[in-house]
């Protein structure tokens, strides 16, 4: 069982060496999220994948379980996300993305249930349009509410049990109030999970103070995520939520080891939060002080070979980061286990992450 475990964890559950490669496809996004690191930085340039470099990073898929096709963009711009979704499935590779719906309409959805994309998130921040259409500006949750319902018409029409559809909610103070109803819409909607996230990358003071985790725990806030829990379970709805308080992870839930996010230009990072669309340097703001930081990237997959990139000095030094931090972890389950071993001065404290994840909130596990 233990074996079976640490497998999964490592390699994922098909037995490719990747779980997931974030791509993205576009940098261009109609939306102006009150929530985005973009927010200040509004000038940047846009641009699309072309697709003759999408096509090179096809021969890999058949090492990748999943490919999420986004980044810090809104993929449904992209002009062929259509081909790029068959090439994926071409492959025997599970594919997807996560959107805010906008410039969707009754053809590009059936076109999109066509294609066979395996999953599709939705992203709401609020049940009501007064909540949702403030915080995600020039969305409209009346809008994407008929998108979502046409899709689960078109996918009866045609017979598709694919795409399965899930809502991305990201909590915040001005929205949490309204999770019981995001519950009830989802069955409404007919959509089977409901997946809690927090802001990862916080930029600005806004962004600060709509933080609803903390070291020092929120009873009012952790009713309400736990009431969403017995609800989600009368309602027959999947439901994932993060901790309101840190966790002492070996890796984090974006996990360089078996993940990794290659940009719109073709850099390959550890995650999508490394390399955001920002100058460098960027700042974030991390436990009450400013950080900056350099971009991660550790090479161009559409000009030199993946295994030149993967294989680089500098990457497998920070991926060996969280290796030794799992082998610590397993070290202290074996602790645990072990009589003779609890006799001594107890487990110890797992090694440091890599120094660009130290400030990021994603490693005290939120």
């Amino acid at each position: 069982m233990k074996k079976s475990f640490w497998r999964q964890l490592l390699w994922g559950t098909q037995g490719r060496p990747f779980s997931a490669w974030q791509i993205e496809l576009t940098t261009r996004c109609p939306l102006r999220c009150k929530m985005c690191c973009r927010e200040g930085h509004h000038d940047m340039a846009r641009r699309d994948m072309p697709l003759e470099n999408f096509q090179k990073l096809v021969p890999h898929f058949k090492n990748v379980e999943a490919v999420v096709l986004e980044g810090w963009g809104e993929s449904l711009l992209h002009p062929h996300l259509i081909d790029c979704i068959r090439l994926v499935k071409q492959e025997g590779t599970q594919v997807g993305f996560v959107t805010s719906g906008k410039t969707l309409n009754e053809a590009y959805i059936t076109d999109l249930v066509k294609a066979g994309p395996d999953f599709i998130g939705f992203s709401l921040s609020g049940a009501s349009p007064q909540t949702h259409d403030a915080i995600r500006l020039n969305s409209s949750l009346a809008e994407l509410t008929r998108h979502i319902q046409f899709f689960q018409e078109t996918k009866a029409r045609l017979g598709r049990a694919a795409p399965r559809f899930h809502i991305v909610y990201l909590l915040l103070r001005s929205n949490l109030h309204e999770l019981p109803l995001i519950l009830q819409l989802a069955r409404d909607l007919k959509i089977e999970e409901v997946i809690l996230i927090h802001i990862a990358l916080v930029s600005n003071a806004w962004q600060d103070e709509q933080k609803v985790f903390a070291e020092t725990p929120n009873p009012e806030y952790e009713a309400v995520l736990q009431e969403g829990e017995r609800l989600s379970k009368e309602l027959k709805i999947q439901y994932k939520r993060p901790s309101l308080t840190p966790r002492d992870v070996p890796i984090c839930s974006e996990n360089p080891l078996q993940n990794l996010y290659i940009s719109v230009k073709g850099n390959v990072s550890p995650c999508v939060y490394l390399n955001p669309p920002l100058p460098t340097p960027f700042t974030r703001l991390f436990q009450e002080g400013r950080r900056t930081l350099e971009k991660v990237k550790y090479g161009n997959i559409f000009t030199e070979p993946f295994e030149a990139v993967w294989e680089r000095k500098e990457y497998v030094e920070f991926r060996n980061c969280f290796v030794k931090r799992q082998q610590r972890l397993q070290e202290s389950y074996a602790f645990v286990l072990d009589p003779d071993k609890m006799k001594g001065t107890g487990a110890a404290p797992l090694p440091p992450p890599p120094v660009p994840c130290q400030t990021c909130y994603k490693i005290l596990g939120y």
